[in-house]
């Protein structure tokens, strides 16, 4: 629905402007992922997102991280610290460049991303069990459909 028109400017309508609706959307089912693994295991938003990284795809530096899950440098800096203080992580100095750190998984924080990993994925089957199987099918073309227009820098 195109937007409503008041005076020069077209009036904004927060609760149907997509970039807000897939904000709160965003929010509200990590929220509630984070709540059962908070809860059990102390881990904050981007502890778990580090992590989640480094269990798909191995040792990673921390821009590597950020590429990945869309936060910033001092956040994963941040989480990557406590992560290690925590001995869920370990890190050492990428041989090829002295100024990059790499991190990747120790046994126990393998331990609890593979605890956590059914968690978060029973949270998304309760979600997509709205939809079926045609609309889930249709709902992953068109996020990649907008994930792709943002990469393009059209977004």
């Amino acid at each position: 629905m195109p937007p409503r028109k008041t005076g020069l400017a077209p009036h904004l309508e927060l609760e149907r402007f997509l970039p807000y609706r897939l904000s709160v959307l965003t929010n509200r089912v990590s929220n509630a992922i984070a709540r059962d693994y908070h809860a059990r295991f102390g881990l904050s938003v981007a502890e778990w997102r580090a992590m989640a990284v480094l269990g798909r795809f191995g040792p990673a530096s921390a821009a590597e991280i950020c590429a990945h899950t869309e936060m910033d440098k001092v956040t994963v800096s941040r989480a990557a610290k406590s992560l290690l203080s925590r001995e869920l992580v370990r890190s050492r100095t990428d041989a090829n460049d002295r100024r990059r750190t790499i991190y990747a998984l120790t046994r126990s924080g393998r331990g609890v991303h593979d605890r956590i990993a059914p968690i978060a994925l029973a949270h998304e089957a309760r979600l997509l069990d709205a939809l079926n199987t045609r609309e889930g099918e249709q709902l992953s073309r068109l996020l990649d459909k907008l994930l792709h227009r943002t990469d393009a820098g059209s977004g």
